[in-house]
């Protein structure tokens, strides 16, 4: 076994041998290559020679390498010396061209655009010259070639003079368009005519070039008629509206019969692009039919010309829809709905026996991708508030089609067909949903690209036929978002991922701060601290900072605060505590320097005792725009702590980069406030204020806020209880009134007395009254005093409510008064909008009115209570009458 093992390695080791030989002598070759010196001796040109002669000796017996780099350069000759030039190098040239290579040939119809282009050749018989050589090499054999001569006359026909163009291009182009000539010649002679019509005047064009157009219409080769036929175009629009009628439009509807399918293709683009061309009678007496058998023939035999027809569909719906009739108009709509199935159900007719089914799967995709394309473009042809009858079966459809490439175009689209829909987006929330849940990443891609605006258009329009459509769309649409995010989270792509989060940092706009506080945001925080891509990691801290700018729960965004300072600044991980800094970058951008100096500022120069010296590298690159932060005099020990730091580092410090960027730091630190300009300063002081503003109006909005709440829970509460009180009432008070009914009438039997004797006995002694009710003066000083004798339990809960609305007002104006923010009178907009019963104004004017509340508030409960007592006396004097009675 020991010897098998070692024959295996022997000939293991034999067998890299031979291929080290082989390679020797693939070496061989190479060596043998090398220049002699007699081709040394030919490639060696006399350096006396000026540019001139240089160039006409390569040219004359230089090698290929020496003759293309002589007409690659040929611009350059033209600039410096253009008459000696084309006197001795240009003649050169075109001898070469006709026994040159392709390479060549290409490098010299490169140099020769160039001349025309940038009037670099001044004299006519120099540009006579150059267009001989262009129009010479049309004719080459070699496709490719002759394809590069045909685009360098192209692009030159628009640098060129109309009398150039007339005298070096028309002249030969007639007889070049005969067919006599080549399949090549005559295709260059389409391009030629159609990119010349719109150089001269309409007369012109009708009397020397429309000619030409129509025997190049009736060519006998296909290729012919359809390279003319999108040259049709630009014939019409130089010839004009007048003409176009009577000269162009019966060659289409000729082409547009045709027995080849390119061909008809042809005609279908060219009358597409022409509709604005037609008047309204041609339009529904000759394009309209025109256009249905085409879409009917191409539909039933000619798959391949159905995805140029799907792809130009909504242009074409859009051109005609001025003309139609509703019949024509239903029935494009209906043709389009066949298209967006084409292949699902087979509704062209073929059988499930196809030949090439992958091939034929293929077609039928790519139109209902380009169906998928049209889509919003149909949404506006069909009517926006018709969509839910007519389209959203085959939207629907299209959203859940199988082929990824349907389905990523229509994520690319959905943000348009939100915006037509306007009030009516609620009919898609399903579909939205959908595309978020889709199994394939580059449909979620594709949504990424305006989920944002999509995301607010879908909210915030999406009332619908009732209030509460809004708030239905929420709940399936985070769930659909959280799952999105872990789906790109688990993908390799993590650019995805990364555009994913940041599009999440307009949920504050889209739904509530408690869904984000409990679906995302601790999300947002695994992904800062375990996440192994810093691009990620560095935008999920963003958006972590997007949710505590725009969270209105002050308890909340303290555990937030707290839960970054935990994690980050002071994590375990220095990986952690390098992201606490990157946050510290963020915030500084997104919140104001003293809501950053309040929660961010001192924990950050607390790492400059960080034992990694990657953090304290990072720390002293941040100094100078933590520095920035910090507003004097106010602030004043926040810089003596900041220069505290400095003085640390430039005395402990050992590591010799920190150490370096520490020098660096204080150079930046001692310039800052002199190099700054006063204009980009007083700009951030002001954007500063704007984001403090908004800051202390959250703030106020939050409070006012949790007023409101807590004032209709207590209001509920009592409203509650008083409704329960009112059913004990009633009771006692239909004993009452059965026991005064037996005591006037006396037709009642003995039972039915005593039982009324009784309830009102009941009632009586569950109720204790004073015996001596006959002065009310009395009565609403103890009143006044706070002691409720008679029916103290009634009376109650309007005594609290009063209470509880004049406490609201007095808190308000407290509020009001201790506000910190001077912006007080910019404020009311948003507030009033908030609340029915706080007014912000001034403190004085707050206290004065609450008082005045106060004042008439107690006047009105001691009125309404001396009315309550006042009746409560009479009835229970009556009640002690009748009982003695």
């Amino acid at each position: 076994m020991f010897v098998s093992k070692m024959t295996l390695n022997q000939s293991s080791l034999f067998g890299q041998v031979d291929d080290l030989q082989d390679l020797t002598f693939i070496e061989r070759p190479i060596r043998r290559s090398l220049k002699t010196a007699e081709e040394i001796e030919k490639l060696t040109v006399d350096e006396d020679l000026n540019d001139i002669e240089r160039a006409v000796y390569l040219l004359s017996s230089g090698q290929d390498v020496q003759r293309a780099s002589v007409i690659i350069n040929l611009p350059n000759l033209v600039r410096q010396n253009p008459a000696e030039t084309f006197r001795r190098v240009v003649p050169k040239v075109r001898e070469v061209l006709h026994v040159a290579g392709a390479d060549m040939q290409l490098a010299a119809a490169g140099s020769f655009l160039t001349l025309l282009q940038d009037d670099i050749v001044l004299i006519q018989t120099h540009t006579h010259s150059i267009l001989q050589i262009v129009l010479l090499n049309l004719d080459h054999r070699d496709t490719v070639v002759s394809n590069a001569w045909l685009e360098t006359l192209l692009s030159a026909i628009d640098a060129l003079p109309k009398e150039t163009i007339r005298q070096e291009i028309l002249s030969p182009l007639v007889s070049k368009a005969q067919l006599s000539q080549s399949l090549q010649a005559r295709l260059a002679s389409c391009r030629i005519l159609g990119k010349v019509a719109c150089k001269f005047e309409s007369p012109i064009v009708k009397k020397d070039l429309l000619p030409l157009v129509r025997s190049l219409c009736q060519d006998v080769e296909y290729e012919v008629r359809s390279c003319m036929c999108r040259q049709l175009e630009n014939i019409a629009r130089g010839i004009g509206l007048d003409h176009t009628k009577a000269a162009v439009l019966p060659e289409l509807v000729e082409l547009a019969r045709d027995e080849g399918s390119t061909v008809r293709l042809a005609a279908f683009d060219t009358i597409i692009n022409l509709l604005e061309m037609f008047d309204s009678d041609d339009r529904t007496r000759v394009i309209f039919p025109l256009v249905k058998t085409f879409c009917e023939k191409c539909f039933k035999a000619d798959e391949a010309v159905l995805a140029s027809l799907s792809f130009q569909y909504g242009k074409l719906c859009h051109g005609l829809s001025a003309s139609f009739t509703e019949e024509q108009h239903l029935w494009f709509l209906e043709f389009y709905k066949k298209l967006c199935v084409l292949g699902l159900q087979h509704e062209n007719g073929h059988s499930d026996n196809q030949v090439y089914p992958l091939e034929l799967e293929s077609k039928y995709a790519l139109v209902r991708r380009n169906c998928a394309y049209n889509f919003p473009a149909m949404v506006l042809f069909a009517d926006p508030n018709h969509f839910l009858t007519e389209l959203y079966p085959t939207f629907s459809s299209l959203c859940h089609d199988p082929e990824i490439t349907v389905r990523r175009t229509m994520a690319e689209g959905f943000h348009e067909i939100v915006k037509l829909l306007g009030p009516n987006v609620h009919f898609i929330h399903k579909e939205l949903v959908v595309l978020l849940q889709d199994d394939s990443l580059e449909v979620l891609d594709a949504l990424l690209s305006h989920l944002q605006e999509t995301l607010e258009l879908a909210t915030s329009r999406g009332e619908g036929p009732g209030p509460e459509s809004k708030q239905l769309i929420v709940p399936e649409l985070v769930p659909a978002l959280a799952a999105a995010e872990q789906k790109a989270a688990l993908s390799l792509r993590w650019r995805v991922h990364e555009r994913l989060l940041q599009r999440y940092a307009c949920l504050p706009r889209v739904v509530s701060a408690d869904q984000i506080y409990f679906r995302f945001l601790q999300r947002m925080f695994a992904i800062v601290t375990t996440n192994n891509v810093l691009p990620v990691q560095r935008e999920a801290a963003r958006t972590l900072c997007m949710f505590l700018r725009y969270n209105r729960k002050q308890e909340q965004r303290q555990e937030i605060i707290g839960k970054v300072l935990q994690e980050l600044a002071q994590g375990r991980s220095y990986w952690n505590r390098l992201r606490y800094l990157d946050l510290c970058e963020i915030a500084m951008e997104l919140f104001s320097k003293a809501y950053f100096c309040k929660h961010f500022l001192i924990q950050a120069l607390e790492l400059v005792n960080d034992p990694v010296a990657n953090v304290r590298y990072k720390l002293c690159h941040m100094l100078p725009q933590l520095r920035s932060t910090i507003r004097l005099p106010a602030d004043k020990h926040l810089l003596q702590q900041l220069e505290f730091c400095v003085r640390k580092l430039l005395c402990r410090e050992k590591d010799k980069d920190v150490v370096a960027t520490v020098r660096k730091t204080v150079l930046e630190l001692d310039k800052m406030d002199i190099t700054e300009p006063y204009h980009k300063r007083h700009e951030r002081d002001l954007l500063d204020q704007k984001k403090e503003k908004e800051e202390t109006l959250l703030l106020e909005m939050e409070q006012l806020e949790r007023q409101q709440s807590e004032a209709k829970l207590t209001s509920d509460k009592h409203t509650e209880k008083k409704r329960r009180d009112s059913k004990t009432g009633l009771s006692g008070t239909k004993g009452l009134s059965g026991s005064t009914s037996g005591a006037t009438l006396s037709t009642s039997s003995g039972k039915e007395l005593r039982k009324a004797k009784l309830a009102r006995s009941r009632s009586l002694s569950s109720h204790p009254t004073t015996p001596k009710m006959a002065n009310p003066d009395k009565t609403l000083k103890v009143k006044d005093s706070g002691s409720c004798p008679g029916k103290g339990k009634n009376l109650l809960p309007m005594n609290a409510d009063e209470a509880l609305r004049s406490h609201h007002f007095s808190v308000a104006a407290a509020s009001s008064v201790l506000s910190p923010t001077p912006s007080a009178s910019s404020m009311p907009v948003l507030i009033r909008s908030n609340t029915t019963n706080t007014l912000v104004d001034h403190p004085h004017q707050h206290q004065h009115r609450s008082s005045t509340l106060d004042h008439r508030s107690t006047n009105g409960s001691k009125d309404t209570q001396s009315r309550k007592l006042s009746i409560q006396r009479k009835s229970n004097s009556f009640g002690m009458q009748s009982g003695r009675e």
